[in-house]
């Protein structure tokens, strides 16, 4: 068994937090950008001319996050080392015309976001978070917090063949959620309510994009607490170790070899492929607008590049102990044995041989212990914005993360000491 006097569990109550403020992609950059602040970043416009001064600075675009630190005298050509994550999870997220309903029942039209466990998602308390886009072309958050929307599970009286077929959910019939009562739909409900929510005037919301999420808050389980359960750990309880990193790295005074970078991106669980994603330009554009306004040349931005190390987080399958036979019968990793480094030859993953010897190199200087994992032949294989990121910008590129039981539900379960252990590995890789 862990010792957990060994380790630190604020960490890991900071995390809760992070995630219980989180509900959307939109949330997430916001509460990471406010710790970046506080530890002396600044936001900078992608529509205004950079400078190159020194320290810490950030991107902001809808669910996605870049943030870098320039040390003292950084050359044009100083390479970047990066980590990357990504803010969004499976979910239900509202339709266009979100106002429907039937047999004396309001309802929400939702459209299923990503690879969710919809079972998980059954007669489950769900609030409503996201963006609102007003008028002017603004934007405001907003989160109801409380018990606002479920998905009603069928009776077993009223189909019998669950217990022997198993149940089976049709996306479009059986995941709408009912939030009231009432014969009459009225279009403009449901944003009405969320404009009255936000205090802002009626009629003020032109577009919208908001999702469900659950309101049960995470909690450490078991009997000595050494477990953590909570939504969205995948994928940020990544976010939120590379927003500690980088803060601390900043912090130090020690300044770091390299330009550490965060990136974090929204739309990973649906391919990439946006102006926010990691198959788009946003992370280029930010290195080299930033190798460019300290007076580098293309030749600068290519050397940058060249020695440019990214480790790519995210969570990965801890050895399930009612279904062992799933993973590679060689490699188990376990809950709060430490980070994982992630390998497929067939490149789902990026690691490489040089990747591995990146990783060890930064565990050993944080005296952090870390498993491999590979999936189990007979299985296919998950992916990342690993093999994305590398082919895209040219960069090596090595997978890894935390291993968690139940991905993809509404509520994902991981050891309690797993994300503190995360964070002081990415610490020390950008601090290299």
């Amino acid at each position: 068994m862990t010792n957990p006097a060994r380790f630190d569990r604020g960490h890991t109550d900071d995390l809760m937090s992070f995630l219980a403020a989180s509900p959307s992609p939109y949330h997430a950059v916001a509460n990471a950008a406010e710790r970046l602040e506080k530890a002396g970043f600044r936001q900078v416009a992608e529509t205004d001319a950079w400078d190159g001064t020194s320290g810490g600075k950030y991107v902001l675009r809808g669910g996605a996050i870049v943030a870098w630190y320039v040390p003292e005298g950084a050359a044009a050509h100083t390479p970047f080392r990066i980590v990357g994550a990504h803010t969004d999870s499976p979910n239900l997220r509202v339709k266009p015309l979100p106002d429907t309903g039937a047999h004396g029942w309001r309802q929400v039209a939702v459209e299923i976001y990503g690879g969710p466990l919809l079972n998980s998602w059954l007669d489950r308390d769900l609030g409503i978070a996201g963006r609102l886009t007003l008028r002017d072309g603004s934007t405001r958050l907003v989160n109801v917090d409380r018990p606002l929307l479920r998905v009603p599970q069928l009776a077993i009286h009223l189909d019998r063949t669950v217990t022997a077929d198993g149940l089976k959910l049709d996306k479009q019939r059986h995941m709408q959620p009912v939030w009231g009562l009432g014969h009459d739909v009225r279009d403009g409900d449901l944003i009405a309510f969320l404009e009255e929510t936000a205090g802002l005037p009626a009629g003020e919301v032109t577009g919208w994009d908001l999702m469900t999420h659950s309101v049960e808050p995470p909690a450490y389980l078991g009997r000595d607490r050494e477990l953590l359960a909570g939504p969205r750990m995948d994928n940020l309880l990544s976010v939120h170790a590379g927003t500690a990193a980088l803060a601390a790295v900043a912090a130090s005074s020690s300044q770091p070899a390299s330009i550490p970078v965060l990136a974090a991106f929204d739309h990973e669980e649906n391919g990439s492929q946006s102006d926010t994603g990691a198959d788009g330009p946003l992370l280029g554009n930010v290195l080299e607008r930033s190798v460019l306004a300290r007076g580098g040349s293309w030749e600068d931005r290519a050397r940058a590049f060249a020695g440019s190390v990214c480790l790519s987080s995210d969570t990965g399958h801890a050895v399930h102990p009612n279904y062992a036979e799933r993973h590679d019968p060689t490699h188990h990793p376990r809950v709060n044995g430490g980070p994982i480094l992630k390998v497929n030859v067939n490149n789902r993953y990026a690691t490489d041989g040089s990747g591995r010897a990146e990783f060890t190199a930064a565990c050993e200087a944080a005296d952090v212990p870390f498993q491999s994992f590979v999936s189990n032949n007979s299985m296919p294989c998950g992916t990342t914005i690993g093999p994305i990121t590398a082919a895209r910008h040219g960069i090596r590129t090595v997978d890894i993360g935390v291993a968690i039981l139940s991905m993809h539900s509404v509520r994902e379960l991981c050891g309690a000491d797993d994300p503190f252990l995360l964070a002081n590995a990415l610490t020390a890789f950008l601090q290299r």
